[in-house]
């Protein structure tokens, strides 16, 4: 024989509750402000980069660094052999004057932040009229004047190269500047080598 089912009343059936404790409540009000306060201190995005240098700014450092070179070289020699200091001068002073229209940026707006980087060196700035102080590991003049010199018109039909290279990628105003600076370059080298040292230039 099957027992019934006793009658049970609504009263009879326990309820769980579904209403969160109050220490379950304190718990993830802690989780939330944690979690806030570690994304506040993350930053909240990438840092920022500082902006990229223009091309023509980059193209003009080079170019005057290159030229600080020359200078360089002119003074060496110069210096190794007095007699040619004469001869010599008006070539220098030409490349001087290149390096500091090249220093010369138009472009360049001064700000605090690239003020060191886009100001040119000293050198350029005075118009490179003292002599330049060699760089270390420098290339040694050679004894003989006409090697001397060889050597310095080699030095300026190299750079006169590579400029005519590189004004292919320069902006209109610097690809000027820079096939006129290589033409000169070509004349110099000309002159260097078109008589003995101790003619007349």
């Amino acid at each position: 024989m099957i027992t019934p089912c006793p009658a049970l009343t609504p009263k009879d059936v326990p309820v769980p509750s579904i209403m969160p404790s109050r220490r379950s409540l304190l718990a993830g009000a802690a989780g939330i402000t944690g979690a806030a306060l570690l994304s506040g201190c993350s930053g909240g995005g990438p840092p920022e980069s500082e902006p990229e240098i223009p091309l023509e700014r980059r193209m003009r450092e080079t170019a005057v660094r290159d030229s600080t070179r020359l200078l360089e070289r002119y003074d060496a020699t110069s210096a190794a052999h007095p007699a040619l200091a004469e001869r010599l001068a008006p070539l220098r002073a030409s490349v001087a004057a290149h390096t500091a229209a090249l220093a010369a940026d138009p472009a360049a707006s001064p700000s605090p932040n690239r003020s060191r980087s886009s100001s040119p060196s000293p050198s350029a700035s005075a118009g490179v009229s003292a002599p330049v102080s060699p760089a270390p590991g420098a290339e040694p003049v050679p004894v003989k004047p006409a090697e001397a010199l060889t050597e310095l018109a080699d030095a300026e039909r190299s750079l006169a190269e590579a400029r005519t290279i590189s004004l292919t990628g320069a902006p209109g105003e610097l690809a000027r500047l820079l096939a006129s600076v290589a033409a000169c370059g070509r004349v110099h080298a000309y002159l260097l080598t078109s008589t003995p040292p101790g003619a007349a230039s």
